[in-house]
């Protein structure tokens, strides 16, 4: 399997190749940041990417979707240290097959890869996300600005009692009890602005 590996910090990327090679890849070609990795990847077109998350001039995330839309084929694998929802989630819109953590053992990485390929490691989706009425998505924006239930219903133009019927589904939806938990799911699920 011919790989390009994406990774800012050269020591990483060093070890990685080296971890891979030993493991029968080919890597054909390394990148500082995203950018860079696209031009390889449009040049060399590997059978796979794997691409750091968080890079300067363009994240992986970015190269990713890139990737896809210039039609690149290939697997596209995110390494990470970051687990974050929305990062996964927009991850998987962007297209990448996976989103792994950088702190895999390389044998399990090298094994994870090849069972991408084979159709066989389950490849990534993008977490449902609750849907919200438009409604309630303004009460959620409101609740972000620490406004009370008063306030958002002066703001709103509704009755006290309907912003409280508006939590209540709110809460349900994002699967919590309070406020503080809802106005951390949703900064997690990227549905506040």
């Amino acid at each position: 399997m011919r790989l390009i590996i994406a990774d800012d910090h050269p020591l990483f990327r060093m070890g990685l190749r080296l971890a891979l090679e030993r493991e029968g890849f080919v890597v054909v070609g390394e990148a500082n940041d995203g950018q860079e990795a696209l031009s390889l990847c449009l040049a060399h077109l590997p059978d796979a990417v794997v691409l750091d998350v968080r890079m300067p001039q363009m994240d992986g995330i970015t190269a990713a979707r890139l990737l896809r839309e210039k039609r690149y084929l290939g697997l596209v694998v995110l390494l990470t240290t970051f687990n974050e929802p929305v990062l996964i989630q927009q991850a998987a819109y962007a297209g990448a097959d996976a989103y792994w953590s950088k702190e895999l053992p390389p044998e399990a990485l090298a094994e994870r890869l090849r069972r991408l390929s084979q159709g066989l490691e389950p490849r990534l989706r993008a977490p449902e996300l609750p849907r919200l009425t438009m409604r309630e998505q303004e009460v959620l924006q409101q609740m972000a600005q620490g406004l009370s239930s008063k306030e958002i219903a002066r703001n709103l133009g509704l009755s006290p009692e309907t912003v409280k019927d508006h939590l209540v589904r709110l809460y349900e939806k994002l699967g919590v009890r309070n406020r503080v938990e809802a106005l951390e799911r949703a900064r997690s699920l990227g549905l506040l602005r």
